[in-house]
């Protein structure tokens, strides 16, 4: 209950706008204009221009010379603190099954059950069953070989088949228990996180088939063919020493076995079905922590992949496939690093807060009120969870006050929240960043296809949960 409360007033009280709510929202959209010219038309990298951006957006919102640098460095100290080692054991797990065939075993039994033109619904199919436990970008960093693997067999361009992964990740992500945004809204706004759970389900399914699945295939065709980077290498020649379809799978399942097991120990320590302090509970949540999941499966990747299947001697045969691993991420962390500060500086300005609390005040329906404040929020700092966990903050009091909420319509009201929260993804968000430089997409081109689906995931969803807040409402 005391990290619950810690939780709900740390949402509840956005920064203070320290300049007129007007001024503030022109100085955000000349940032964000300003960073779209210098990485589409100056060609200026994503990094410099994330840095330069958000240096400037600061000054200009008032933030003092001897905050400046904290206001910097924070955001992005943070937002690494959480990216880097998951992307860094992500891409060597991901480089070890591609350059071992393991890669090519997963894909030719998918393609073997769906056949090879629904080979994209294979991918989405299995990444909406991986992304039930699993956070978006370690999910989809795992995914990435096989997605690979299969675009390069089956052809078509990469799009064609990593979009359709991405919005399954997108969807399980954004609207469903496990994940931070929806459990923390669902404590913060004191809906039952079963029925929470039940809701997602019931409007995220018929959203990632029409938002996530055929959407991405329309965008997909009428984007340019995109050819499959060499991030995670060249997919191993000799076929007689590919490792087996069990041994692969299971390295796959055991991150998300492993973190969906913390999430079941911590669900039951906050219920008080299982001992907070009893060793072996603290041990396994450990483990379960994605890091340390992705950090265990890796090292057995390196063993069973690596090691047991190397002819020879080792030499340095696995220094070699992790610095290959880890030199071509280098920018993609950066990158997503800088993207924390813009969003870390919006955030620091006030600018969501003033802007949500001015809209909670015109007086709309709740469900509409929560999706459009966690919509704002998105906008103005990047992070989902951020955006969820804040407007669920700023409306729990209405919700409370409001005083006939019904168990499912208050399900509702926080499923409402989190798809506000996944909406418009853009530059100020890591997961923009992340997905795009791994598929080697430019910024126009992840903006008229990354952002449209996430919109398209947020208000589908959205208007799916206000039909069914209606009915039992």
């Amino acid at each position: 209950m005391i990290q619950l409360t810690s939780l709900r007033v740390a949402a509840a009280t956005p920064p203070e706008a320290t300049l007129p709510i007007p001024v503030l929202l022109l100085i955000a959209v000349l940032a964000i204009a300003l960073l779209l010219f210098l990485i589409m038309k100056v060609r200026m990298h994503a990094f410099f221009s994330l840095i330069i951006v958000s240096l400037l957006t600061a000054v200009a919102a008032g933030v003092g010379a001897q905050d400046l640098l904290e206001t910097i460095v924070g955001p992005f100290g943070k937002t690494l603190g959480n990216v880097a080692m998951l992307v860094g054991f992500g891409a060597v797990l991901g480089r070890i099954i591609e350059t071992s065939g393991g890669a090519q075993v997963i894909s030719e039994k998918l393609i073997g059950l769906f056949g090879e033109k629904r080979a994209p619904l294979a991918l989405s199919v299995a990444s909406l069953l991986f992304g039930f436990p699993i956070f978006l970008d370690a999910g989809f960093i795992v995914m990435l070989p096989i997605i690979y693997t299969v675009a390069r067999r089956v052809g078509g361009g990469l799009l064609r088949y990593a979009l359709p992964s991405a919005g399954a990740f997108l969807v399980m992500h954004a609207l469903v228990p496990p994940h931070p945004g929806p459990v923390a809204a669902a404590g913060i706004v004191g809906a039952d996180v079963g029925l929470v759970l039940m809701v997602g389900l019931l409007v995220g399914l018929p959203t990632w088939y029409v938002a996530g699945y055929r959407l991405s295939l329309v965008l997909a065709a009428r984007t340019q063919m995109i050819s499959v980077p060499e991030l995670l290498g060249k997919p191993k020649e000799d076929q007689q020493n590919r490792p087996s379809f069990a041994v692969v799978l299971s390295l796959l399942l055991l991150p998300l076995v492993l973190i969906f097991m913390n999430t079941g120990i911590k669900t039951l320590q906050a219920t008080g079905a299982a001992p907070e302090d009893a060793l072996w509970a603290q041990i396994l949540v450990f483990l379960g922590n994605t890091p340390i999941a992705l950090l265990i499966s890796t090292l057995l990747a390196m063993y069973l992949l690596v090691i047991r299947g190397h002819e020879g001697p080792l030499g340095g045969a696995l220094e070699k496939v992790v610095d290959d691993a880890l030199a071509p991420v280098c920018s993609i962390i950066l990158i997503t690093g800088a993207g924390g500060i813009f969003g870390g500086v919006l955030t620091a300005t006030g600018i969501g807060g003033a802007m949500a609390t001015s809209l909670q005040a015109v007086g709309m329906p709740l469900i509409l009120a929560g999706f459009l404040i966690a919509v704002i929020m998105r906008v103005a700092q990047g992070s989902a969870t951020v955006a969820g966990t804040t407007a669920a903050g700023l409306m729990a009091p209405a919700v409370a006050a409001s005083g006939d909420q019904s168990p499912l319509a208050l399900a509702c009201i926080v499923v409402a929240i989190v798809a506000g929260a996944i909406t418009l993804s853009h530059v100020n968000d890591s997961g923009f960043w992340l997905v795009s430089r791994f598929l080697g997409l430019s910024t126009k081109t992840a903006l008229s296809t990354w952002t449209v689906i996430a919109t398209a995931v947020g208000v589908m969803s959205f208007a799916l949960c206000w039909l069914l807040y209606v009915l039992v409402a």
